[in-house]
């Protein structure tokens, strides 16, 4: 039975989130495992050390308020994470997913993630939270820690669903690439979906081998599929294909090189996934 951790939260990606989920369930016995993990607090919840400005009556008397203040913050935030549960599993529930279980976890997303990632197949994720700056088109604070932690594939999802006909895999013949092109070729998930696969760097006979036995692979597993090696910058290719060419979905593998190198010359996977208004399925 295929297993899907779906990663909610209070953002406007959350019923992507959800959609999606439904969506990777199609044709295979599958179970969705809600999550929704409440962060622990930062220091700027912590009481202020009043000592050098109040007198004790006032401190103390301000202290006790503070405290009580964040005992009710601390059960609204509880409160609110079950309603959020609760409306997503009614929604799974109504769109035929037949099991779904729902958990709310206090801690670090991380470290919860990996938690539970043993009995996962699949992690869905939505492409940023409720803390990204959507003006300026920021992703999610935590995306690429899961993509980064995870051994597991990945979906980043778009805001809103839309039916999956045509998929891209950009394949660069790397480990992370060829393990999607793999998934891939054995998920009926995939079966009769439009498949295209492109390779975008210096049409060399290893390139071209490793691309065209990408594609046999594919094939043997059913797909129809279209290859293409194609000359210039890959996230800029790969963008400008998936605007033209009325792609669905883009496969990739994803983050290869550190977050360092990834600050300093910056970041295929992290573009493109900023960039492409379609979800994005990561493997590492």
């Amino acid at each position: 039975m295929t297993k899907i951790m779906a990663l909610i939260d209070g953002s406007m990606y959350s019923q992507g989130v959800c959609d999606y989920a439904v969506w990777a369930t199609a044709g295979v016995p599958a179970t969705v495992g809600l999550l929704h993990v409440v962060g622990r607090r930062g220091a700027s919840s912590a009481p202020i050390n009043f000592s050098g400005t109040l007198v004790v009556d006032g401190r103390d008397q301000l202290l006790d308020e503070l405290a009580s203040l964040d005992e009710i913050q601390g059960k609204l935030t509880q409160r609110r994470g079950r309603i959020l549960l609760d409306q997503a599993k009614g929604w799974l529930v109504k769109a035929g997913v037949a099991e779904v279980t729902a958990s709310l976890r206090n801690g670090d997303l991380i470290e919860t993630v990996l938690e539970f990632e043993p009995d996962t197949d699949l992690i869905v994720i939505g492409k940023r939270g409720e803390a990204a700056d959507f003006a300026k088109l920021h992703l999610g604070s935590n995306l690429e820690r899961v993509v980064r932690a995870s051994g597991k594939p990945v979906l980043v999802t778009a805001r809103a669903f839309q039916p999956i006909k045509r998929f891209l895999i950009a394949f660069d013949g790397g480990v992370s690439s060829m393990k999607a092109v793999d998934h891939i070729a054995r998920n009926p998930l995939y079966a009769g979906l439009e498949c295209q696969i492109l390779t975008v760097g210096v049409d060399t006979p290893k390139a071209r081998k490793q691309l065209d036995d990408a594609a046999a692979l594919l094939r043997s597993g059913g797909l129809d599929v279209q290859s293409e090696l194609l000359s210039g910058q890959p996230d800029k290719v790969v963008a400008n294909r998936v605007e033209t060419g009325g792609i669905d979905l883009l496969v990739m593998g994803a983050y290869g090189h550190t977050r360092i190198r990834s600050l300093i010359i910056g970041s295929t996977t992290t573009e493109l996934i900023r960039s492409c208004m379609i979800p994005v399925m990561l493997f590492r």
